[in-house]
């Protein structure tokens, strides 16, 4: 999701410890979890007396201070107050910490949860209300119900947005170096329906031979794009357990196309989220991106002052999807039943179609996705570009979503910091990968 107060859905690369904190918060109980269910909900003096609801978020999830007033006035005796964490990781660690110290105070009634770390919550699924409502069956893309749905039925989370991927890319600095601007030509130069993430890193050598700026700006966001395209990248989905990351044929070769771009200086060698990646923007550091709808918003804020942006209704390899969140409710709130219809109404297709319209969070609601306002929807800053339109075609090309355990937000950021290490000059591909391979076969698997 776009983002004007800070980073979005963070992919900041992790210091190793945090990785295996991580892993540790994963597969060891949460101790501290009976002290928080065992808190008992406040006397709310009746159906009408006056209450206040939390909701915490990360970034910028479009519910602005008007949206949250609509709901008190439909709803006079309820209070929203919405707590906003920078990033996505902070929001995370925010919640994990809750939960293993039986802390309460630190849980909003109603949580976002990112879809890169849904399977650990699904982990222990007790903590959570289940939000199964038949009022709302059908509301969602299947995959995206299915991302939030336990092994026994349990609908652990609504969906709010989606991360359908195109390009973005400077039009001013394609037409330097003699390619063509116009959306639709670089459409088709990156391949069109055929692009093949091969034919993308072949125009950025072509880019590269007449251009001093890099194609890309870093390779864990990269890598992300890519890896987004595996059925189960790092995890068999019927143990739930890490495959063996030293013979993982399929990670290992995407791991080669982006080290081998950056061997070839297409590499911008920038971390997203960084200070360093934000001045990236205004210093023409790089010519394209991946770019699923919610990164319109970063780069837009990042490149105040600067024009030449456009999007391409194309991405490499097939359609892609990075990102999305969901709305929980913790068991341990004093107003569950309030809670779950707070985070009914904000995901519901007319919330969320606003919500794209005020941060460019594309709706997972099938209903929100055909509306006039979604399809209608440009963005001046990309050049006018028919953004509602571009993202519901890559949306529609989207075959289901990956499998994603319990290990795969760990281990992602094991591969993102070997990753990190070639794009830095600190180490080469073969040393930096071996290193990641060493560090996940030491993550404990519990029997």
């Amino acid at each position: 999701m776009p983002s004007k107060n800070g980073p979005v859905r963070s992919r900041t690369v992790a210091p190793r410890r945090t990785a295996v904190a991580a892993l540790t918060a994963v597969v060891l109980p949460l101790t501290a979890c009976g002290s928080l269910l065992g808190q008992s909900p406040a006397d709310d003096g009746g159906d009408d007396a006056p209450i206040t609801l939390t909701v915490s978020t990360f970034n910028d999830f479009g519910y602005s201070e008007e949206l949250l007033a609509e709901y008190t006035k439909e709803h006079p005796n309820v209070t929203v107050e919405h707590i906003v964490a920078p990033t996505s990781d902070e929001a995370r660690l925010q919640m994990l910490k809750a939960f293993t110290t039986g802390d309460g105070a630190e849980l909003a009634d109603v949580v976002a949860a990112e879809v890169d770390w849904m399977p650990e919550l699904m982990q222990h699924s007790e903590l959570f209300e289940d939000l199964t409502d038949p009022e709302v069956t059908k509301r969602w893309v299947d995959w995206k119900v299915a991302q939030a749905t336990t092994p026994d039925g349990k609908l652990l989370g609504y969906g709010t947005d989606i991360g359908p991927e195109a390009i973005c890319y400077r039009a001013d600095l394609f037409e330097q170096a003699g390619l063509p601007s116009d959306r639709k030509a670089v459409a088709e130069l990156l391949g069109g329906k055929n692009a093949t993430w091969e034919r993308y890193f072949e125009v950025g050598r072509q880019f590269a031979e007449q251009s001093d700026v890099a194609w890309f700006d870093g390779a864990t966001g990269t890598f992300q794009g890519m890896v987004n395209q595996l059925p189960a990248a790092f995890e068999d989905p019927a143990t739930q357990k890490p495959t063996d990351l030293s013979t993982n044929n399929e990670v290992r070769s995407v791991y080669d196309q982006i080290t081998a771009a950056i061997g070839d200086d297409l590499s911008a060698g920038l971390v997203q989220w960084t200070p360093e990646w934000a001045a990236g923007f205004q210093e023409d550091a790089f010519a394209t991106m991946l770019c699923p709808g919610w990164m319109m918003g970063p780069i837009e804020s990042y490149s105040e002052g600067v024009q030449g942006w456009d999007v391409a209704n194309v991405f490499p390899g097939g359609g892609g999807n990075w990102g999305g969140s969901f709305l929980a409710v913790p068991s341990a709130g004093a107003y569950t039943e309030e809670a779950k219809e707070l985070a009914a109404w904000l995901t519901a297709p007319e919330q969320q179609t606003k919500a794209f319209a005020a941060a460019g969070a594309f709706p997972s609601q099938i209903e929100a996705q055909d509306s006039k306002a979604v399809q209608g929807y440009t963005n001046p800053f990309f050049n006018n570009a028919p953004v509602g339109k571009i993202f519901t075609a890559q949306a529609q090309s989207i075959d289901g979503a990956p499998y994603k355990g319990p290990y795969y937000f760990a281990i992602r950021d094991e591969v993102n910091n070997a990753l990190t290490a070639v794009d830095t000059g600190s180490s080469g591909p073969e040393i930096a990968w071996n290193q990641a391979v060493q560090t996940v076969g030491d993550f404990r698997v519990p029997e």
